[in-house]
């Protein structure tokens, strides 16, 4: 074995540009979203955002190039990315907790600001049967179709795959328009009172995370298309398909508290 040959299964990584890079495009997002709140000027904002596309998509070219073409995924390494996902996730159940915290605080404890009721008295909530429930079902449709997705990869059956992401990215963009519709309609805003303020943060963060879960399985779908992964070797669309099953268990519970026992 000579000297430079690699004796181990643990990848290490090579240097890369991209995690500073990225860190650099979301500071600039977020400095575009203060300036946009405090100016409704877009044009930082929007250069922030194809500052991050663009780090995005080349750091997981990179990936894709270490996985599918170097051979640096062992199974011990994605071992590891099993354990980083399921601490990424938990800390998402964590994140989520928080949301559901405010919402409660607020809603079991109403103030005299508020009319000591809940929900107050000024604000017109959302019929939790109409959009609510279209979402709902579109959400657990979506979860079906991507472990139909996942069956089909394990018996490589590559048209199934690829029908079954179709599918689910399809939903996640419907649950998202849907969702766009319910704002543009809402007669209270995120600034008006503490009832505004707990809907949106934890709906709108929800829906941010289901455009993320559209990205990542869009991404899966194109692979798919280009003939990447296997039965054998696919965490990729996994980690993908276990974020998607987060986010329809985060709407059930959003759906419940919020839309039907707080309505």
């Amino acid at each position: 074995m000579s000297s430079g040959e690699k004796k181990h299964e643990f990848h290490l990584v090579d240097p890369s540009p991209w995690p500073i890079y990225v860190s650099f495009a979301t500071l600039i997002l977020a400095f575009g979203a203060v300036y946009y709140f405090h100016t409704q000027t877009l044009w930082l904002l929007l250069i922030g955002t194809a500052l991050l596309i663009y780090g995005a998509f080349m750091w997981w070219r990179d990936v894709i190039e270490e996985a599918e073409h170097q051979g640096h995924h062992t199974m011990v390494v994605q071992i590891g990315h099993r354990y980083g996902m399921t601490l990424f996730i938990a800390s998402e159940v964590m994140f989520f907790v928080a949301w559901f915290w405010a919402y409660f605080n607020a809603s079991l404890f109403p103030t005299e600001a508020i009319g000591s009721s809940w929900p107050p008295p000024d604000i017109k909530t959302f019929d939790p049967w109409d959009i609510p429930l279209i979402n709902t079902l579109i959400l657990l449709l979506s979860g079906t179709t991507v472990t139909w997705a996942h069956h089909a990869m394990l018996e490589n059956d590559r048209k199934g795959l690829i029908n079954g992401l179709t599918a689910t990215v399809f939903l996640g963009f419907i649950f998202s328009c849907l969702q766009a519709y319910e704002y543009h309609h809402a007669t209270f805003t995120i600034d008006g009172n503490i009832y505004g303020s707990t809907f949106y943060m934890a709906t709108g963060f929800h829906g941010f995370h289901v455009i993320v879960g559209t990205i990542f399985l869009a991404v899966c779908l194109f692979r798919s298309m280009k003939g990447h992964s296997n039965s054998d070797h696919h965490f990729g669309f996994e980690a993908a398909a276990w974020y998607w099953h987060f986010v329809d268990v985060v709407w059930l519970f959003l759906f419940a508290a919020i839309y039907i026992w707080g309505s």
